[in-house]
């Protein structure tokens, strides 16, 4: 390849990827918000595991025994709940989220845990059991075998081995829509946009993404949160093709400078907008390590003295030497994770050095500590 070629192929290179950056800036609407009224559903319901092999509730799970018997006494069976042992059944909630615009007859997926003392669902089967929305109506009906993901095998002497968790388990499918949710789009001139993470900048950059694709003025940032967007005069389609029209521009979000600071496991995560001002920062790491030794003392021979063990401990402490290091102002997320890292500290002491910082006015973000 001669050197002409060479020099086009790189410009190419250079421009293809300065066009992929230019995209992953953005992000869709309908991925940073969503049409207003439409959203899932939380439903719940109370219902019974059958068919366990000895793992289910004790006889003391009262609420067990008489589910058992009323289901029974439908049935026509007359039995008294304090009779019953019911250790191969389990009481369990069931939990299910109930999609919008899903018609009846849609299987959605459930989720079953334990209610009561059962070691194990493995291998059980949910009877029939209602769901119910917030407003007391049934919306859907659970039932089908359980699956856990799973197992837990046991012998005698107290070894057992158990993979996953065992008193929550799933069923795919498990549960059929029977009421719908009353929300139609069918004759509604106008649409309410509502950002999962409300912004301002980022209202208004999606208003104005809006009317330049559609010609008109018809978007209109009412708050940080929600965006009013009118069908406009001459759209061809109902408001089914207008939301489709425009949930696919690309806006680019905007949101605060935040570092978020996970104590527990040293974790820290920092937005690209993270910026420090100029500050000196002093870390010193005290070690202290503590030992402890048997000293045994035995009797001479034919003796009737004891051995006798005494422990010695030793506590050793180490100080390192501190450092005071000079951390110039940044500009970019680069340059604070460089300037941190020239103090050559554990993620663990980060989390100190974050919370001292921001004390002292220097961290120009909002720090969150989870």
């Amino acid at each position: 390849m001669c050197g002409r070629s060479k020099k086009i192929l790189v410009i190419v290179s250079v421009a293809f990827l300065l066009f992929l950056s230019g995209l992953a800036e953005g992000a869709r609407i309908k991925d940073i918000a969503f049409v207003e009224g439409v959203r899932s559903n939380h439903l719940v319901g109370y219902g019974i595991v059958v068919g366990l092999n000895g793992t289910g509730d004790k006889t003391g799970a009262v609420y067990t025994n008489q589910s058992i018997a009323n289901m029974l006494n439908k049935m026509g069976m007359k039995l008294d709940p304090k009779k019953l042992r019911i250790k191969n059944t389990a009481a369990v909630v069931v939990t299910a989220e109930l999609p919008p615009f899903a018609k009846s007859g849609t299987k959605i997926d459930v989720l079953v845990s334990s209610l009561g003392d059962a070691k194990s669902l493995q291998g059980g089967t949910l009877v029939a059991t209602p769901l119910r929305g917030a407003d007391g109506r049934i919306y859907a009906v659970a039932q089908g075998a359980v699956s856990l993901g799973g197992f837990s095998a046991g012998g005698g002497g107290g070894t057992s081995v158990t993979k996953n968790h065992q008193t929550t388990a799933r069923i795919s499918g498990g549960a059929t829509v029977e009421k719908e949710l009353t929300f139609r789009l069918n004759g509604l001139r106008e649409v309410v946009f509502t950002l999962r993470d409300p912004d301002f900048t980022t209202a208004m950059r999606m208003a104005t993404a809006i009317n330049e694709k559609l010609g008109q003025n018809v978007a209109t940032a009412v708050d940080g949160g929600r965006i009013r967007v009118e069908m406009p005069s001459g759209f061809r389609g109902d408001m089914v093709d207008f939301i489709a029209s425009i949930e696919g521009l690309d806006v680019k979000a905007d949101s605060v400078s935040k570092v978020v600071v996970n104590e527990r496991t040293g974790t820290v995560v920092m937005g690209k907008n993270v910026t420090i001002s100029a500050v000196a920062v002093s870390h010193g790491d005290i070690t202290i390590e503590i030992k402890t030794q048997y000293l045994i003392s035995q009797p001479g021979a034919f003796s009737e003295g004891e051995t006798v063990v005494q422990p010695v401990e030793e506590v050793d402490v180490t100080e390192k030497k501190a450092r005071l290091v000079y951390l110039p102002e940044s500009v970019t997320l680069g340059d604070v994770v460089k300037a941190l890292n020239l103090v050559g500290v554990t993620p663990r002491d980060l989390v100190a050095i974050l919370q001292a910082i921001k004390a002292a006015g220097a961290l120009q973000a909002e720090l969150e500590i989870i």
